[in-house]
């Protein structure tokens, strides 16, 4: 198994950047262009608790986000990945499992913290991601040679995105 980390501080407040990423249309909005994301098939299950007017683009506990991406730019082929969200907090962190995808196991957790930076009020994101590619030896190796760095390479975009989206 394999562990990823990522951390940002946005100077944004911890309500807009949680409502942000709780709604899965923003995903293919974050990724590298490259990457080509798109949205094949969303079934949302609104979050419980709800204090906003509609949350039913949001997606809670139970909800599958079905996206398609390439794997990598120069290769033709395209990928499905189906998500699932296993956990949901309002305004403080929600997870999902690969329910299918081109992982043997993946589980992602984003972390929200509301934390003032010189008197800017601003939100932490954290991402910490568990996986494992799979396929033994040869799985190792694709991981220490591509994914890792792939993994990375993505949240460095994102980064730079949610700045510009939110920031």
């Amino acid at each position: 198994m394999s562990t990823a980390q990522f951390t940002q501080w946005l100077p944004v407040a911890i309500e807009k950047v949680f409502l942000f990423f709780a709604n899965p249309e923003n995903l293919p909005r974050i990724m590298p262009p490259e990457t080509g994301t798109r949205l094949i098939d969303l079934r949302l299950v609104p979050p419980r608790g709800s204090t906003i007017p509609s949350p039913g683009s949001l997606a809670g506990v139970g909800s599958e986000i079905v996206t398609s991406f390439r794997l990598h730019p120069l290769l033709p082929f395209r990928s499905r990945w189906t998500a699932l969200i296993t956990e949901f907090e309002w305004n403080h962190h929600f997870a999902d499992i690969q329910k299918s995808g081109p992982f043997r196991r993946f589980h992602h957790r984003h972390d929200f913290e509301a934390q003032t930076r010189n008197a800017a009020e601003g939100t932490i994101v954290r991402d910490v991601i568990v996986y494992e590619v799979g396929f033994g030896l040869l799985g190792t190796c694709a991981d220490k040679l591509f994914v890792a760095r792939q993994l990375q390479q993505t949240f460095e975009y994102r980064q730079a995105a949610l700045l510009k989206l939110l920031g």
